[in-house]
């Protein structure tokens, strides 16, 4: 007899192999043989992540309470492939030409690559799909609840099992859907075990559909004849309800983020849909062909058992432990695809749309560290995606775990499809709004969470009893379940209805209020039109960004060798083979699109814009958008309005030049810098040389002129040492010995290697608080310590100096505090700057690089140098990154 332990035991195997068949697909897919990963069929198998645990154990217990009700599940999204492919196709051909990482994405993009609509859409979808995800892990914990049978070995806790599974799937998700950043944001491994799941839980049910009919059935014959007598032959369909849960399955298949991952961004090649558009509508027939058949079976033998189980309890009352397995894996490749999917498709919006645009935002300018944008991307999906789980195991939860499967599908269901309105009114109406899309979308999440999300989570749900009833303070035309006094209706058609319709009334008023500016409109036009303009004009002017420096962006998201290959590749379509491209409209419009695939079209396109000087509208560009004549009327009442516009961007383009021009200065000042420091150790090389050469000196003055060439040859190679080191730095290049170390340890080499002597500088140190360990290159903090220590004991102006030491834990940093006169104010703006130097530079020695590296080293290790002036003294903090931080950056630079 199968047991509890024996099951676990099979299902880590089965996880084992499926971290095989993704790794191996990944292997593939590096190396470049990927022709089965861009198969149709392994395409429409990766669609099966729609059957998930509602659909395998669902399904039948939807028939049993509501007979062939639950056929409109699989209905919907049949329909949309067989009749609706063109518009399937049209959002795969906007992903692909726009480079769509997510739904959120799609939309952010489609109405002016806002930023706050990416936003909205990611909080909507973190929250519709959290009981979606609280299903799976029910689902989950009820089938090995089936096998934790008396004396079968084993009695799992239900909770514990769902914490278990979903830190599992997290782990799975991680390894596989973040393991580097894609510009196209494929994930090979995870697809090519999601069609093995595909064809795991097809065979399983249909094997349990076999058993049922022809084992405990009697044949097809007999099977009709108990379907005939049982209680669903004699079920009434409301038409409302299969109507409209048919359109909500339907829309389901579009809004879900899941299905459009796997829909539109996995998407190789758009043939595929042609071979989709009815294979996969085969996949589900098949899947829900013996559902009725199970769901019979299941209320004649075992009249009190859960019916969102029968796939497993019957085989298992029959002793057919080895059929229950294999249904038992069904049912957990079912949850798990679909768990894996939906948790990577919103780390990627969480990332893209709310992450990176803050880190953006509180980035110290001028840090241009290869790659750093990629580890914030990669180590915020990987937080997201605990996250996610974590929302969805806290549901689970909180909903008590006991609620029906399918109940909990359909509330999410509805959560998503708001996004319906503002998708299809983008792909088809150019006269839709930014401002339109986000009141549709904000109103319709509203009346969703009111109507339908709160009432469902807890065991009487988050709204009273009272309130459900009365409605707040009384007002019975604000009870969630009736508004406006629309009692009697299907709570899920009430939400539904409310929400959706409400949506679009708001988008569409909003829209015809509004007018969408210059970006909205070409991306309108983009969108809408995109099987006839795919490549049609874009909003970039050329703007005031070099090819250096876009390249340095460029590899500050896609890493050094991917950004070099796209700059490599665009330089030889211009016929610059060997050089960099040059920076045309066209070019960085193609720019734009490789970064979106990344970091989604929003962060990309303020990225560009930074560096750019942002949009400029051209007259043949507002003709492409305008391509009917009453669009070119509607546009010439506004001439005015883009007059001003074109004024402001012309101000701009004057700023900028402005700022290149001081640029060239502080350019030709660092040149000439540079050009001193060399020649005034040479010349005095040069010249002590030429003495000696001439002979007739005594022997004291041949060893002090030897000295003096001796001191400055040192001098002019610890110049170039700085200027090498410098250099190294800021082109994010040179590799960082991470390490765990003691702070204390790091200090005294310090100390030791800056030669300090206790009458020259008095040291004060508390040894027992720097005994802590911290995350770093030990070898570049060292560098930090020495210069400032060094910095004290040459400028520290007191009559006995005197320098303090101090950790501070609250703040994680490191305080070098001398007790003297302190840097002037005017002066401690460009301290970190290269050259610059206090006092007499004849006296202090070096070039006035020294700190320049420090702040430098300090941006690569993720923390910080700064000065703290008014504290008495001259006062330096050494900012570390924290633990986690460190960590994160560290990874990246030592795999």
């Amino acid at each position: 007899m199968l047991g509890f332990n024996g099951l676990i035991g099979i299902a880590l195997v089965y996880v084992v192999f499926l971290f095989g068949v993704a790794f191996a697909a990944e292997r593939r897919a590096a190396t470049g043989r990927d022709g089965w990963l861009r198969s149709p069929w392994t395409y429409t198998l990766s669609l099966s992540i729609y059957c998930t645990a509602w659909t395998f154990y669902g399904a039948v217990g939807y028939a049993a309470r509501s007979g062939l009700e639950y056929l409109t599940i699989y209905l919907g999204p049949s329909l949309v492939m067989l009749g609706w492919w063109w518009l399937l196709r049209k959002l795969v051909r906007v992903g692909r030409a726009q480079r769509i990482t997510s739904i959120a994405d799609l939309i952010s993009s489609r109405y002016g690559k806002s930023t706050l609509l990416g936003v909205i859409v990611t909080l909507l979808a973190v929250v519709g799909v959290t009981p979606y995800i609280a299903l799976q892990l029910q689902s989950i914990a009820q089938s090995l609840e089936v096998f934790a049978r008396p004396g079968a070995g084993g009695s799992p806790d239900g909770g514990a099992v769902a914490l278990w599974s979903a830190a599992g799937l997290a782990l799975f998700t991680i390894l596989f859907g973040t393991r580097n950043l894609d510009a196209n944001e494929r994930h090979h491994g995870i697809v090519m075990a999601i069609a093995v799941e595909a064809v795991v839980k097809l065979g399983a049910l249909l094997a349990i559909g076999v058993f049922v009919v022809w084992e405990l059935g009697g044949g097809p014959a007999e099977m009709l004849a108990r379907i005939d007598a049982s209680p669903i032959a004699a079920w009434e369909q409301s038409g409302g309800r299969w109507i409209g849960f048919t359109l909500l399955s339907a829309a389901a298949l579009l809004c879900l983020p899941r299905m459009f991952q796997v829909l539109v961004v996995e998407n190789a090649d758009e043939a595929h849909l042609g071979t989709a558009s009815w294979a996969f509508p085969l996949y589900l027939l098949l899947m829900s062909l013996f559902v009725v058949p199970i769901a019979v079976m299941g209320l004649e033998r075992l009249p009190t058992g859960n019916p969102d189980m029968f796939v497993l309890t019957l085989p298992l009352s029959e002793g057919r432990d080895g059929l229950a397995a294999w249904a038992f894996l069904g049912g957990f490749s079912s949850a798990a695809s679909m768990v894996m999917v939906a948790t990577i498709a919103l780390a990627t919006m969480v990332s893209n749309h709310i992450v990176v645009p803050l880190w953006l935002r509180a980035r110290v300018p001028g840090a241009v560290m290869s790659g750093d944008v990629r580890a914030v991307v990669l180590t915020a999906r990987r937080v997201s995606i605990i996250g996610v789980l974590g929302f969805g195991y806290l549901y689970f939860r909180l909903s008590g775990g006991g609620t029906a499967l399918a109940a909990i599908g359909l509330v999410a269901f509805v959560g998503v499809v708001q996004v319906l309105p503002a998708l299809l009114g983008g792909l088809f109406w150019r006269g839709a709004t930014r401002s339109g899309a986000a009141a549709g979308l904000v109103i319709g999440f509203a009346v969703w969470l009111w109507t339908m999300f709160l009432p469902s989570v807890g065991g009487g749900g988050a709204i009273s009893a009272q309130v459900l009833a009365e409605g707040p303070f009384g007002l019975e035309w604000l009870r969630p379940q009736a508004l406006l006094g629309t009692g009697g209706l299907d709570p899920v058609l009430h939400a539904a209805l409310w929400s959706l319709a409400l949506n679009a009334g708001a988008f569409v008023a909003v829209s015809l209020m509004s007018f969408p500016g210059p970006v909205e409109r070409l991306q309108g036009a983009q969108f809408v039109g995109v099987f006839d303009q795919s490549g049609g004009p874009g909003p970039w002017s050329r703007g005031g960004a070099d090819a250096e420096t876009l390249l340095v962006m460029a590899q500050r998201i896609l890493g050094a060798t991917e950004a070099q290959a796209i700059f490599a590749r665009a330089a030889r379509v211009q016929g610059r083979p060997g050089a960099l491209p040059e920076v045309t409209p066209d070019f960085i419009r193609g720019l734009e699109r490789e970064l979106a695939g990344s970091v989604g079209a929003a962060t990309a396109h303020a990225m560009i814009g930074q560096l750019t000087g942002g949009v400029s509208v051209t007259v043949e560009e507002l003709i492409a958008v305008a391509d009917e004549t009453a669009q070119i009327v509607e546009y010439s009442g506004r001439l005015e309005q883009k007059s001003a516009e074109l004024e402001r961007t012309a101000l701009a383009l004057r700023d900028a030049n402005a700022q290149l021009t001081a640029l060239s200065v502080q350019k030709d000042g660092f040149l000439s810098q540079v050009s001193h420091e060399l020649r005034t150790p040479m010349t005095s090389i040069r010249a002590f040389a030429e003495i000696l050469r001439e002979g007739g000196l005594k022997e004291e003055e041949r060893h002090r002129f030897a000295s003096i060439i001796g001191d400055e040859a040192a001098r002019l190679t610890r110049l170039l040492d700085d200027l090498l080191d410098l250099s190294v730095l800021e082109a994010g290049q040179g590799r960082l010995d991470w390490r765990r170390v003691e702070l204390g340890k790091v200090i005294d080499r310090a100390l030791a290697a800056a030669l300090v002597e206790p009458e020259a500088l008095r040291l004060v140190r508390d040894r027992a608080a720097e005994a802590v360990e911290i995350e770093t290159d030990p070898d570049r903090l060292a560098q930090v310590f020495i210069n400032l220590v060094t910095n004290a004991r040459k400028y520290c102006d007191a009559p006995r100096p005197e320098l303090r030491i101090e950790w501070r834990p609250d703040l994680n940093a490191v305080d070098f505090i001398d007790n003297g006169s302190g840097i002037p104010a005017e002066q401690g703006r460009v301290i970190f700057e290269k050259f610059s130097r206090l006092g007499d530079p004849h006296k202090s020695g070096g070039a006035g690089l020294g700190l320049a590296i420090c702040r430098e080293i300090m941006t690569r290790l993720g923390g910080a140098i700064r000065h703290l002036p008014g504290s008495g003294g001259t006062t330096f903090r050494v900012e570390l990154p924290r633990a986690d931080m460190a960590l994160a950056i560290a990874q990246p630079a030592s795999g």
